[in-house]
């Protein structure tokens, strides 16, 4: 009840004009609430309460990313065609790469090192929390870490692209910029931002597609990762127990049964709604698990990780979108 209250007030912050204008999502706003909490009150809740937000941070959030694929259908996948699918993919997996060598090199624990990548990768704090579920043992501030630092470089992101392509800038026609914009931005509603700032229909419609075919490969990356984690398991002398994340297939085949059009359009909005409430709740539960001290604790490394990831998906996604998209 107490994580559902914070939800309520983060869906009502984000409605606020000031805050709309930023497209800053609950997500976001619920996680931020969750920390100011856990820095003021969180040492006066009670030890009983403590399962409760347990609860919201790991069965809900897995629930919650298998209705997520109601935002989805395999016609959207179709509709951007190849090219962007063939980059979608490159731009995952290389800043995933990217991301682990640049942990490493900065000296970065590897669960944060993870989630920051598949937080800029993916689809932004949504994958945060998806592969926060399949990592073994991750703290609960390294995962408001990742977030924040996705939130900060996908905001200066959001502001400017539009500013760049109102310019003249980057020189591209309203399909490649909704392809590039799509690509490489980091939370749905960055690319949703981004793509009205440039009042164009053409650059909306196919970014946000663009984006959510992204969105996609979160289900292969968590499969990945997921083996990735259980083979270290094993050479490390732990017990080799196969970690599936069964929540991807959950996801996937959601995806799948939307791609029918069965539910009215009606009763789909309001799963969407019920879905991102739910996220924000688990979004509040792990704030409520981050203090102020643990950011001092890891440091600038995972800022400096999170905008070499940004400077990639700037420059690499550019460039990748005027040389694949023409050919492919």
């Amino acid at each position: 009840m107490l994580m559902a209250l914070f939800s309520f007030s983060a869906f009502y912050i984000a409605g606020l004009p000031v805050v709309k204008n930023l497209s800053l999502s609950p997500l976001i706003i619920g996680i931020l609430l969750g920390m100011l909490y856990a820095n003021t009150l969180r040492m006066h809740l009670p030890a009983t309460w403590a399962p409760g937000i347990l609860f919201c941070s790991k069965t809900l959030l897995r629930t919650a990313i298998i209705f997520y694929g109601f935002r989805l259908t395999f016609q959207h996948v179709i509709a951007v065609g190849t090219a962007a699918i063939v980059i979608d993919i490159i731009i995952v997996f290389s800043v995933i790469l990217l991301g682990l060598l640049l942990g490493k090199l900065l000296k970065i624990d590897s669960n944060l090192a993870i989630l920051t990548s598949s937080g800029s990768a993916i689809c932004g704090a949504a994958a945060v929390l998806g592969t926060e579920s399949v990592l073994k043992d991750p703290k609960p501030h390294q995962t408001a870490v990742a977030v924040t630092t996705v939130v900060i470089f996908g905001t200066i992101s959001m502001f400017l692209y539009p500013a760049l392509y109102r310019a003249g800038v980057l020189g591209m026609n309203p399909q490649e910029m909704g392809v590039y914009t799509g690509s490489t931005l980091h939370e749905v509603a960055h690319v949703v931002g981004a793509g009205n700032a440039m009042n164009d229909s053409v650059i909306a419609n196919t970014s946000v597609i663009v984006k959510m075919t992204r969105v996609i490969l979160l289900v292969p990356f968590l499969l990945i990762l997921s083996l990735f984690v259980n083979r270290n398991k094993s050479v490390s002398g732990g017990k080799s127990k196969i970690v599936i994340p069964w929540f991807a297939f959950g996801f996937l085949a959601v995806i799948g049964f939307n791609s029918f059009q069965l539910l009215p359009q009606a009763v789909t909005s309001s799963v969407n709604t019920l879905t991102d409430f739910a996220l924000t709740m688990a979004m509040t539960a792990l704030g409520t698990e981050t203090s102020f001290d643990k950011f001092k604790k890891v440091g600038v490394n995972p800022f400096l990780l999170a905008f070499g990831l940004f400077v990639w998906l700037f420059f690499g996604g550019y460039f990748l979108t005027k040389q694949l998209l023409p050919v492919l």
